[in-house]
């Protein structure tokens, strides 16, 4: 079986750092990145370092393929599905893992059903580590049922959820509401309190109060993944914002929390030597001069 992978950030890399080797050899892997020098380096030493070969463009990495998974970022995967379409062999798989209102997935579905291929849309409902490739996935559409055995068989994990494409998404959208909500309201809280100089009480009261909910454990890990990811974690929250108004709802959350993370994902603060023994206090430090300056 041939396997094209497009996109090969952290999701698709980490997909075949789970299957190993013995699946490695059969993946071809195409990201946008290749297409600049600065930074086709990036990409090409994950692939080598994976011992996965890489395509010139998604055209030649899908023709061939017999399932295709497209790991790019939320705003990407329209345009991604529109560039590959046309070359996709008939009765390929395209799994959609883009975290995308179900608006957009049909939108994507429809390229690819017209070119030919088969549309599946899923929604991945954790980080991709540790577990990489099994991951909890939900899969949902007129293939999903058709692909499931095969999936679990690379292996993954997942589950099939009744109902059209957008079923799975719609699921995965609605939870990152309150999910990466909280992330921001953790962000806005500790930032101000750091500011205030009385974290020292915030949070011990926070915690007295909602015993399961460690605000300053995780905030040190909510503002690492947003200087590390922010950007892809926006984009995310606005196919969030399209879900709740595409079901006539207001989206005040959800639009909050794609500028906090832009905020802290702009602010230019270098992860590397920190993450390991970082606290909330040091990233507080280093991002209130940046927050306060915007």
């Amino acid at each position: 079986m041939q396997i094209a992978i497009i996109g090969f950030g952290e999701a698709g890399s980490a997909l075949v750092r789970g299957w190993g080797a013995p699946l490695a050899g059969g993946i071809v892997v195409y990201d946008k990145k290749l297409d600049a020098p600065q930074t086709a380096a990036e990409i090409t030493k994950r692939a080598a370092r994976l011992g996965v070969a890489t395509a010139p463009s998604s055209a030649e990495a899908v023709a061939g393929a017999d399932l295709v998974l497209c790991t790019v970022t939320a705003d990407q995967a329209v345009l991604a599905a529109q560039a590959a379409a046309p070359n996709l062999g008939p009765g390929a798989f395209w799994c959609d893992l883009n975290s995308c209102a179900p608006s957009s997935k049909r939108r994507a579905a429809e390229v690819i059903e017209a070119g030919g291929g088969r549309y599946v849309d899923v929604a991945v409902m954790a980080p991709v580590h540790p577990k990489l490739n099994m991951v909890p996935l939900l899969i949902s559409g007129p293939h999903a049922e058709a692909i499931g055995p095969l999936l679990q068989s690379l292996p993954m994990s997942l589950r099939v959820v009744d109902g059209a494409v957008g079923a799975a998404s719609s699921i995965k959208m609605i939870r990152s509401v309150m999910v990466k909500g909280l992330e921001a309201l953790t962000a806005e809280c500790v930032l101000a309190a750091v500011a205030a100089g009385v974290e020292d009480e915030v949070l011990p009261s926070l915690l007295s109060g909602h015993p399961k909910l460690d605000v300053a454990e995780r905030a040190a890990y909510n503002f690492e993944r947003s200087l590390q990811h922010g950007e892809r974690r926006a984009a995310e929250m606005e196919e969030v914002a399209i879900t709740l108004e595409d079901l006539g709802l207001p989206a005040r959350i959800a639009r909050a929390t794609v500028d906090w993370q832009r905020q802290i994902a702009g602010a230019g603060i270098e992860v590397p030597g920190l993450a390991d023994e970082a606290g909330f206090r040091d990233y507080a430090e280093r991002l209130l001069p940046k927050i306060k300056g915007a």
